[in-house]
C-alpha cells in the first residue's frame, strides 16, 4: 500500500506535515508505504532535525505549490508539476492507493472530479465529515460542502455512499440514514427535502429513519445524516467551533473534546475513483497522522470497490 501525502499543503506545511508523516509512519505496517510529495530538499532538513532517517519514506519531489488562494481549476491546469497536481495523476496511473493533503481544498475537488473522476453512476461525489454522538461514538454527515446546491437523487445517493462508508470502514452496523430537515413530519422543509424524502423512504439499500433536525444531531438518531452541502459546510463550521469555545471558556469536556478535528485529521471525498483526503488548513502534526491513518483505514476496508459495486448494480 502506498499513501500519497502532499507535503507542501497547509498553513504550518512543510513543517507540520513532514512532523505529521514521522508520525504517521510509526503506526504503518512494513507493507504500508509513505510517499511524500513536494520539496525534498525543505523535508530533509526537518527529518535530520527529529533523527529520522529520510530512506523511511519515497519522495517525489516537486517545487511548484498550489496556494490556498488561488483558483483552483486554473492553478491545477497551469502548475502541473505542484505537489497536488503530482498527486492526483499518479493516484490515477496507480502509483498511489490514497492522496491527502491540507492544501487548497478547491484544487482536491477538483483533481478528483477531473483527474480520477467519479465513479460511474455516481452524479456527484460528497465530503464527508464525523459528528460525535452524546453517548459515545459518532456519526456521519454529508455533503459538508462538496456541493452547495442539490437535487433529490444526490441526497438519495449521499445516503447510500454514508451507509457503506459507515459500515465498512466505521463498522456500524445496519446504518441509521436521516435527512437533515426543520421538521420530523414526511411534508416538512423546502422543495429539496419534499422531494428527496420520498426518494430515501423508497430506496432498499438503505435504513432511512425519516427526517432528523438540528438538535437530532448528536444523539443516535441516526449514523449516517444526509443534506446538501451549503447546509453541511454550516453544521460543520458550527461544529468545529465548539472545541475552540470551549478552549477558551477555560473548561474540559470528553464530549467537546471530540469536536476536536486533529482526532479525525481530515474529511474524505467519497464517491471518486480512489481514497482521496482533505485536511485542515490549519492541521497539526497530529492532524496529518490521523489523516494518514484515516486513508489506510479506507484503503484497507476496499471502500472504492464497495461504491463501484453499489452503482453498478
Amino acid at each position: 500500500m502506498k499513501i500519497g501525502l502532499d507535503i507542501m499543503g497547509g498553513d504550518y506545511a512543510p513543517k507540520a506535515t513532514v512532523l505529521g508523516a514521522i508520525e504517521a509512519h510509526k503506526n504503518l505496517s512494513k507493507n504500508q508505504h509513505l510517499v511524500l510529495l513536494g520539496d525534498k530538499n525543505v523535508a530533509i532538513p526537518i527529518l535530520q532535525e527529529q533523527n529520522f532517517n529520510p530512506d523511511h519514506f519515497e519522495f517525489i519531489h516537486t517545487t511548484e505549490v498550489i496556494g490556498m488562494g488561488e483558483h483552483p481549476t486554473k492553478a491545477i491546469v497551469q502548475k502541473p508539476n505542484a505537489s497536488i497536481s503530482v498527486g492526483f495523476q499518479m493516484l490515477k496511473e496507480g502509483g498511489l492507493d490514497a492522496f491527502a493533503s491540507a492544501g487548497n481544498t478547491g484544487a482536491m475537488l477538483v483533481g478528483s472530479m477531473f483527474s480520477v473522476k467519479a465513479i460511474p453512476g455516481v452524479l456527484r461525489p460528497a465530503i464527508s465529515t464525523i459528528i460525535p454522538k452524546v453517548k459515545g461514538g459518532f456519526g456521519i454527515l454529508l455533503d459538508a460542502g462538496a456541493n452547495a446546491d442539490c437535487k433529490p437523487e444526490h441526497l438519495v445517493q449521499f445516503g447510500i455512499m454514508g451507509s457503506l462508508f459507515s459500515k465498512y470502514v466505521y463498522q456500524i452496523n445496519t446504518p441509521k440514514v436521516g435527512l437533515m430537515n426543520l421538521g420530523e413530519e414526511a411534508e416538512k422543509g423546502n422543495l429539496l427535502t419534499q422531494a428527496t424524502h420520498p426518494l430515501l423512504k423508497a430506496n432498499t439499500q438503505l435504513n432511512f429513519i425519516g427526517n432528523i433536525e438540528g438538535r437530532d444531531l448528536f444523539n443516535d438518531k441516526a449514523d449516517v445524516m444526509v443534506c446538501d452541502g451549503f447546509t453541511g459546510n454550516i453544521v460543520l463550521k458550527l461544529a468545529e467551533s465548539f472545541y475552540v469555545l470551549t478552549v477558551k471558556k477555560g473548561f474540559k469536556d470528553e464530549f467537546f473534546d471530540r469536536f476536536n478535528y486533529e482526532q479525525y485529521g481530515g474529511s474524505p471525498i467519497l464517491g471518486v475513483n480512489a481514497v482521496v483526503m482533505i485536511g485542515h488548513g490549519i492541521s497539526s502534526p497530529e492532524a496529518i497522522k490521523n489523516m494518514v491513518l484515516q486513508s489506510k483505514n479506507m484503503v484497507e476496508s476496499k471502500i472504492i470497490e464497495r461504491f463501484k459495486n453499489a452503482f453498478n448494480s
